[in-house]
């Protein structure tokens, strides 16, 4: 069953009682990077492995989000800088025990035309238990943030080549 989440705004990315954040480099430029994150949002299950559907709502302003094994999400576009940060807040999750959470992603250039440095930050609020499981599953959530983020520097490749 769908619950209602409470509705937190940016500064929770920095206030949050739990934290993960991840980092990796993609050879793509920011401004490809940050279309596939916020404009191309229905190509995310073509690179993120545990997405199995992804869509926007509300005329872009939203994201309706399903995962591998039935977790599904309405998110709210919290921040959308392009190039620079992609920000969404969950507001309805099927998932127990979650009370708040906000994911932001942060792309800086690496050096000069040699790709993108991408951070994520998976921002959370719940109980104890929720708190505590959250933290056992940091090793395996950056597993999938940084095989996410090799798929799609290979997608994004590929599609380099093509125009070429």
């Amino acid at each position: 069953m769908a619950r209602r989440l409470r509705p937190v705004g940016l500064d929770f990315i920095e206030d949050a009682p739990i934290r993960l954040t991840f980092a990796a480099r993609t050879t793509a430029a920011p401004e490809a990077v940050y279309r596939a994150l916020a404009e191309e949002v229905e190509g995310w299950p073509h690179w993120f492995g545990a997405v199995t559907l992804a869509r926007p709502t509300h005329g872009g302003a939203g994201r309706e989000v399903r995962l591998v094994g039935g977790a599904r999400f309405q998110e709210t576009i919290m921040a959308a800088d392009p190039e620079r940060r992609y920000a969404y807040r969950v507001d309805e999750t099927n998932v127990p025990g979650v009370r708040a959470l906000l994911e932001e992603w942060r792309l800086a250039p690496a050096e000069p035309g040699s790709g993108t440095l991408v951070g994520w930050t998976f921002a959370a609020d719940g109980p104890a238990p929720f708190r505590l499981a959250l933290a056992g599953a940091r090793p395996g959530l950056g597993r999938a943030f940084r095989s996410a983020v090799r798929a799609l520097d290979a997608r994004l490749g590929a599609r380099r080549a093509a125009d070429q």
